[in-house]
């Protein structure tokens, strides 16, 4: 889906983990996820500006709408790296939005509209799928929102204030749109100027809703693929180093620690970069790092045309997916 990594060590990094956590939180069901995926998928590639883009995008308002959030349209004319205007929406989905303390997810929506890093150059201008770098963030959010509308309704006495609903803190998922019209790589005649990624991300930190504060924010790109793993990414380092430890103590807890290893990746220019720098919200990014992968350190199938339904893998998915609920669930 998006950008450029940096430098990568495979040291690891004092992490201090309650070793007595225990799973908290419902059980997160990889195959609705999974579903909700290849409902994405369906639609074909959402790339900016396609009635296949708009189409989705109704879809996945009316989910969030359907799971209880309120839900509001960040629309916006953003330029794209080649002067493109794209008409882009931010969707913006809140679960109990009167919580005065808010947890920010998020991901993005679109679509890569160039395999740019397809092996077969002859495929290098074909719209990606995009499965896995767009549609799996969103899947594991709107799963979630499912799993919180349904604790709603049957635990009330889960809220640790003893009101109704399932949690004492609101939630924020964004689904971030214009992400994928970076820079691609087949213009060589110049440089990539680095501010080409994460279009909507960008605007969402410069016009945030007025009086908005989020906790922190967690982002999820590309959580759905083979053989999968989470480095702790080396921004989320930077700005937000107890977020990062805070989720991966919830990993260890929710039983997915080797789904994240205590190691450190590399620096990438992602959604969560304009939220830290911007915004002013500390938020990590959980992207996945192949240390070993020729083809991109982002995995096989990034900018592709085989970054497809074929290749999504439901423990990955359960594995991000547990550890947010654990992370949520965890929250006082």
């Amino acid at each position: 889906m998006l950008t450029l990594l940096a430098l990568f060590s495979c040291k690891s990094s004092k992490n201090n983990v309650d070793d007595t956590a225990q799973p908290v939180g419902p059980a997160f069901n990889a195959d609705s996820a999974f579903a909700f995926c290849q409902a994405q998928c369906d639609f074909g590639p959402r790339t900016m500006n396609s009635d296949a883009h708009e189409r989705c995008g109704e879809w996945i308002a009316d989910k969030f709408r359907q799971y209880g959030c309120t839900v509001k349209l960040q629309k916006a004319d953003l330029k794209g790296y080649d002067g493109t205007l794209l008409k882009s929406t931010n969707i913006i989905a809140s679960y109990q939005p009167e919580a005065t303390t808010r947890i920010l997810l998020c991901a993005h929506w679109d679509s890569r509209p160039w395999a740019d890093n397809d092996p077969d150059s002859t495929n290098h201008k074909t719209p990606v799928m995009a499965a896995n770098d767009g549609a799996s963030g969103v899947a594991v959010m709107l799963e979630v929102a499912r799993l919180l509308r349904d604790s709603l309704k049957t635990s009330p006495s889960l809220n640790r204030e003893g009101q109704g609903g399932s949690l004492p803190i609101g939630i924020d998922f964004v689904c971030f749109d214009a992400e994928d019209w970076g820079f691609p790589m087949w213009e060589t005649d110049r440089e990539d100027p680095g501010d080409t990624w994460a279009l909507g991300a960008q605007h969402f930190a410069a016009n945030l809703p007025q009086g908005y504060e989020a906790r922190y924010g967690i982002l999820l790109d590309m959580v759905g693929g083979e053989g999968a793993q989470f480095f702790k990414e080396g921004m989320s380092m930077q700005y937000a180093n107890a977020i990062v430890n805070k989720v991966w103590a919830a990993a260890k807890a929710a039983g997915y620690a080797s789904y994240f290893p205590d190691r450190e990746g590399g620096y990438v220019t992602d959604d969560h970069v304009p939220l830290n720098k911007t915004a002013g919200i500390p938020t990590i990014d959980i992207i996945p790092f192949y240390p070993d992968c020729t083809a991109s350190s982002f995995g096989p199938t990034w900018h592709t045309i085989n970054d497809d339904m074929q290749h999504i893998d439901k423990n990955t998915l359960k594995a991000v997916g547990q550890t947010i609920i654990q992370v949520l669930f965890s929250e006082e």
